[in-house]
């Protein structure tokens, strides 16, 4: 009997801290599988009572659920899985930018998108997964270079400029699966590289 595959998006600061305890994680990942208290304690050489407590807590804050129960020597051995073949957290969280200013030059306003990207996508993927569709979506990455300031200023117009005139050509309306379009553009961390746009 396999885990669930799907993904699950994290909202609750209660079960944020829960997912992000070290042991809990452990558990998280071991129970990609259905286990027990008594197979988890030998697959993670820990006691099988403090496992017990933290098995209950996970189960309470909907991060795990019953899959069976079995009849063992006179108690009852619960079964469990993760809800999710792995858990996003909301990036709002982590205190995000809610109320940045609308600016597209600002950095808090890039966090802002990215975090709503993020929190959207995973609950869309859940929904897909659990329906057993595929969530058709696209990305795009390129490195760039910048002599001056205003080469920067010019590339922001110029892209602009290109995006709105090929959106025009697919604009929103009745009858269309409706598709959401972010660019953001920050500075290269080292040691890092994308695929060119062909």
């Amino acid at each position: 009997m396999a885990g669930t595959e799907q993904t699950a998006l994290i909202e609750d600061a209660d079960r944020a801290l829960l997912a992000l305890s070290p042991v809990k994680r452990r558990l998280l990942e071991a129970l990609r599988e259905p286990g027990s208290a008594a197979s988890l304690a030998k697959r993670l050489d820990m006691p099988r009572q403090q496992l017990g407590y933290h098995l209950r807590a996970l189960e309470a804050a909907g991060l795990v659920r019953l899959v069976e129960e079995r009849r063992r020597r006179g108690f009852t051995e619960r079964v469990l899985v993760a809800a999710a073949g792995a858990f996003v957290l909301d990036p709002a969280l982590l205190g995000g930018a809610r109320h940045a200013a609308q600016d597209r030059h600002a950095a808090e306003h890039l966090v802002e998108a990215a975090g709503t990207v993020v929190r959207e996508v995973t609950r869309m993927r859940g929904a897909a997964e659990a329906a057993g569709q595929r969530l058709l979506t696209l990305t795009m990455e390129a490195e760039l270079g910048f002599e001056r300031p205003q080469d920067f200023e010019d590339f922001a117009k110029a892209l602009g400029e290109a995006v709105a005139e090929v959106a025009t050509r697919y604009r929103p309306g009745q009858g269309k699966k409706g598709y959401h379009l972010m660019l953001g553009v920050h500075p290269a961390v080292a040691g890092t590289s994308t695929k060119p746009i062909n």
